[in-house]
């Protein structure tokens, strides 16, 4: 909040939060990119779908896992073994 009670707007958001890394040593981080990371790891984890969307402020469930669970390298590794093996191994 600001000195009238307003809430800062994106830009002053992320220059607020650019200033506490710089102050603590952290990273520079985009905060899209820690808010996905955060709802990523919330579904990998095993909360249910409908409560990280919530969590992400999506009315629909489909917008969280369209644009934010998507599969990584590891998750694929079971598919592409079963398919090896109904391909003979090859």
């Amino acid at each position: 909040m600001d000195e009238l009670g307003s809430a800062p707007h994106g830009r002053q958001f992320q220059e607020r939060a650019r200033t506490i890394m710089d102050e603590n040593g952290l990273p520079r981080v985009r905060l899209y990119d820690a808010r996905a990371s955060c709802i990523r790891y919330l579904a990998d984890n095993g909360v249910p779908d409908h409560l990280v969307a919530m969590r992400a402020g999506h009315t629909n469930v489909r917008t969280t896992k369209k644009w934010y669970v998507k599969p990584d390298v590891a998750d694929l590794l079971p598919a592409a073994e079963a398919w090896g093996g109904l391909a003979g191994g090859v």
